[in-house]
């Protein structure tokens, strides 16, 4: 196993955990706009250095989740933007471009300084 991108949180915008109530965790790296770092967990960009695909594990502190589909977008936006939307939910077709569906119960307790990969 190889992990493919790494990054700690370091920020939580104060609606971002309303999102986890609908299954859902937003991600933007630092620096995002501010309309926008209200409703996500803002984290220090990591470099990707693998393709995220459906049997790539994300993990988030020490709990680890099986990733079910890749939206056609999502990779780029992760790269370039530091943004992503996972979805836990296990589906195993993307529901949007730039969603990643992971099988798993939603995380709990997520607070800065929380490290978050993806490893293949």
């Amino acid at each position: 196993m190889t992990v493919i991108y790494q990054t700690t949180i370091t920020h939580i915008g104060q609606c971002a955990a309303d999102a986890l109530n609908d299954r859902m965790l937003i991600t933007f790296r630092e620096g995002a706009p501010a309309d926008i770092v209200e409703f996500c967990f803002i984290h220090c960009h990591g470099e990707l250095t693998g393709t995220l695909r459906p049997g790539t594990h994300f993990e988030l502190g020490d709990r680890c989740y099986d990733v079910t589909a890749v939206g056609d977008v999502a990779e780029q936006n992760l790269r370039e933007l530091g943004h992503i939307t996972l979805r836990f939910d296990g589906q195993h077709e993307a529901e949007y471009p730039g969603t990643v569906h992971v099988a798993g119960p939603v995380p709990e307790g997520i607070a800065p300084g929380c490290m978050l990969k993806f490893v293949a």
